[in-house]
């Protein structure tokens, strides 16, 4: 095994850890064509199982991660992987999702940089695809997600799980594959991305395409990365994850150690950023993190199905709404929006936290008892 020339990249020949593959094609075997009109012509995807699948394959699970999540949602870290599973506290036997009872899947998202194709993945022309990649929507992910159903054997999902991007794949099987769902569990996002949202992103995107290393894309070649872009991005993401309450009991308006704002040294909050931004630098590609949060931009589960209340009045899965009580980048409303036009009328469960957006993932027995009620069915 060898190490990436690309920190943060998955590469083919390295240690693949609990990484499975599909090769995928479109329907027919064709290449995949995507809602704005671009192409490749397969997909790998890489992803991870817990537990076993029964003779009906009627009790697999999909799990689905958020913006700089991957397949690894279980697990310790390791060589193969970066960071120990994201929701590991969820999935495992006797947790909210009980691999003795569940065989749990969880891909790594089209247009990421764990294993699926994406824009570090090579080309067949042998370069990467870089800038060349094609702009990829919600809804393409979950197609590239179904076929992965339809390859390892599922036609209907027991249940399909996650939050924040996660959540608007979930929203996009239940309405884009409204007979191949039975339960759904949606946390923290809404039907669209508002107009807020948006402009986070935006201004996340910028910071990674106006470092000079960006190199409009095809970095790869260059042998330097857009680091400082990245970790910017990241630090403007982080402030609309977390809340203001939090910042001010973790730092208020404290002095990072040894050094003294009134002589150019950093506040404790400004370090925080630093570190976070940082850290995910080195675990993560800034092409995919522009892909995935343009996709994230793009959401609109209503748009060619005649708005979000049209589309969502053809699920027919029991889904449960769940947001965060402090969550500043999808508030409480856009959850209540969801629960008020989902068939069935069932409350959105407000789950409490001072972590704001980033609850979905910390609020572990919180999300555990809505996540568990949903698949007990």
């Amino acid at each position: 095994m060898t190490a990436s020339p690309l920190p943060g990249v998955w590469r083919p020949g390295e240690d693949p850890g609990r990484r499975q593959f599909a090769v995928l094609r479109g329907p027919d075997g064709a290449a995949f064509t995507f809602e704005a009109g671009g192409s490749l012509p397969e997909v790998t995807v890489a992803y991870e199982t817990w537990g076993t699948l029964d003779r009906s394959a009627g009790n697999a699970v999909l799990v689905l991660h958020a913006l700089t999540g991957d397949s690894h949602a279980a697990g310790p870290a390791g060589p193969a992987h970066a960071t120990a599973g994201w929701w590991g506290d969820l999935i495992g036997p006797g947790r909210a999702i009980d691999t003795d009872r569940f065989f749990v899947v969880c891909p790594n998202v089209l247009g990421g940089c764990q294993g699926t194709t994406g824009p570090a993945s090579v080309a067949p022309d042998g370069a990467s695809y870089g800038s060349r990649f094609p702009l990829v929507t919600i809804r393409d992910q979950v197609a590239v997600e179904a076929a992965l159903a339809d390859a390892i054997g599922i036609e209907r999902w027991a249940g399909v799980v996650g939050g924040s991007m996660g959540g608007m794949r979930v929203l996009e099987w239940c309405v884009g594959h409204p007979g191949r769902v039975s339960r759904a569990v949606v946390l923290a996002v809404g039907a669209a991305a508002s107009a807020d949202q948006i402009a986070v992103c935006s201004l996340q995107m910028r910071s990674i395409r106006s470092d000079p290393a960006f190199a409009g894309g095809d970095y790869y070649r260059t042998g330097n990365r857009p680091v400082e872009g990245l970790a910017l991005a990241r630090g403007i993401g982080q402030v609309s994850y977390r809340t203001g309450r939090e910042f001010d009991v973790r730092f208020g308006r404290s002095a990072q150690a040894s050094e003294d704002p009134l002589k150019g040294g950093r506040f404790a909050v400004e370090s925080y950023l630093e570190y976070q931004g940082e850290k995910l630098a080195r675990r993560f590609d800034p092409n995919s993190y522009i892909v995935l949060t343009e996709a994230m931009n793009l959401h609109d589960i209503g748009r060619g199905r005649g708005g979000p209340a049209r589309a969502l009045s053809g699920v027919r899965a029991d889904v449960s709404v769940a947001g965060i009580g402090s969550d500043r980048l999808y508030p409480l409303e856009q959850q209540r929006e969801l629960a008020r036009l989902l068939p069935g009328g069932r409350p959105v469960t407000v789950i409490e936290s001072e972590f704001g957006h980033d609850g979905f993932l910390l609020e572990v027995d919180q999300v555990g008892a809505v996540v568990a009620s949903a698949l007990a069915g």
